[in-house]
């Protein structure tokens, strides 16, 4: 088992959905055999984490995964810990998640190449 130090991308819609597109990105250790099983284990947690409840103005607020953008091999012993976490607003939320979906495709391919790892 290998270490992963992986990026996974939430959207935060509250209410009705008009405001500023925010979008959280957490860093995540990932224990797991290859590059691709960490990306599976990522996506995992990404969909279980994914929530709906209401604030305190009694709106929904729904946090919806995006995409798992990056993986990289690292050495450490805490798997799943969230390392970084970052909120953003967007002007252009489309935008934004093509972006990161592109990132998302191309961690896919390097998940490929870090199997040989």
């Amino acid at each position: 088992m290998k270490w992963f130090l992986v990026k996974i991308l939430f959207r935060i819609v509250c209410g009705n959905g008009k405001h500023a597109a925010q979008f959280d990105e957490q860093l995540r250790l990932i224990h797991a055999t290859d590059a691709c099983d960490a990306m599976e284990k990522a996506t995992a947690i990404g969909i279980q984490e994914q929530e709906s409840f209401f604030n305190q103005q009694q709106q929904p607020v729904a946090w919806q995964l995006v995409a798992v953008t990056d993986i990289y091999p690292v050495s450490c012993d805490m798997d799943g810990a969230e390392v970084f976490s970052r909120i953003s607003e967007e002007q252009h939320p489309a935008l934004f998640i093509h972006a990161m979906q592109l990132r998302s495709a191309g961690a896919v391919n390097r998940c490929y190449a870090f199997a040989q790892y």
